[in-house]
């Protein structure tokens, strides 16, 4: 029996395009620079998440759906992937603008790569003045078109920019191109998929002063050229995201407690944005929370209350 959520090790990447917002938004001294990304919790081979306090300190995150199976992750999870977790969650902080992307569906990945593919959403925790985010076309173009666009360096006249601030959600399905821009900091949950087709990288050299590498070629049958009205998700309520890989609500933190399943037989992983506060698990202590800790709560702990000053998000597959 799982008698407490598990926290673990965020793995630290630095990029050619990361910041220093990261480690003093979660409380960490390094002397690590231009951190550009915090895998909150991980899956993916090569850097899975490790727990890093408590009674199962050490043991990784596919060691415990291994031994815990239904009981951690739910059953319909359990049956539908197995001993692989569905999501992986990050921080991203973005000092220069990203490479412009798309990621395959599953049909696609699958068929390339022998994996899943990657759908994902971002929530904008704090922006620097005329911050952007670039997601979808806000024209039509052929897939010929997209390729010529590209070898000339004007695929980003048709790609849609939006100004970003705090609060801000975009909902990213698989085939939509997108960039985060140069002065945003947000959350990320995606499927646990590590495959990008990178389209458009502003000339950029890497150290050895070589351009980076760009997949065109792949990149032309994952898009979806479809133009849509707009790309900025408009929340239902403190639902920000709902989709059949994961469902993520927003939860204000006051004095009164607020409840946090939503019904699902499924872990939930609960990230705090600001603030802190308190999670209440029936017939146990409270478990703190604070501004840049992320949690994951197993699917048998039902009826969880959060209390305290500041802001969760919370998720669940």
């Amino acid at each position: 029996m799982i008698d407490q959520p598990f926290h673990f090790a965020p793995y630290l990447k630095s990029v050619i395009w990361g910041g220093e917002k990261i480690a003093p938004y979660k409380g960490i001294v390094t002397d690590q620079q231009q951190i550009g990304e915090s895998w909150e919790l991980s899956a993916v081979p090569g850097h899975v998440s490790v727990v890093d306090r408590g009674p199962f300190e050490g043991q990784t995150l596919t060691e415990l759906i291994d031994r815990f199976g239904a009981e951690l992750v739910g059953a319909p999870n359990f049956e539908k992937y197995g001993h692989d977790f569905p999501l992986l969650v990050k921080l991203i902080d973005a000092r220069a603008d990203l490479s412009v992307q798309v990621h395959p569906d599953d049909r696609l990945a699958a068929l390339r790569h022998g994996c899943k593919g990657k759908t994902e959403m971002w929530h904008l925790i704090d922006t620097d003045p005329g911050a952007r985010i670039y997601a979808g076309l806000k024209e039509s173009i052929t897939p010929d078109e997209y390729e010529k666009r590209v070898a000339d360096n004007t695929i980003m006249d048709v790609i849609a920019a939006y100004e970003s601030a705090p609060g801000d959600t975009f909902f990213l399905p698989a085939g939509r191109i997108h960039a985060i821009g140069a002065g945003n900091l947000l959350a990320e949950i995606q499927q646990t998929s590590d495959i990008t087709y990178r389209i458009y990288d502003y000339d950029r050299r890497d150290k050895d002063g070589n351009p980076r590498e760009l997949h065109t070629e792949q990149a032309r049958d994952a898009i979806d050229y479809t133009v849509y009205p707009t790309y900025k998700s408009t929340p239902a309520g403190d639902c920000l995201a709902e989709c059949p890989y994961f469902d993520v609500r927003r939860l204000p933190l006051t004095s009164a407690p607020a409840p946090v399943h939503y019904g699902r037989d499924s872990f939930t992983i609960i990230m705090c944005l600001h603030g802190e506060g308190e999670i209440q698990i029936p017939g146990s202590e409270a478990v703190k929370i604070r501004q840049g800790e992320t949690l994951l709560f197993p699917a048998t702990m039902k009826s969880l209350t959060a209390t305290g000053h500041g802001e969760l998000i919370t998720v669940q597959s």
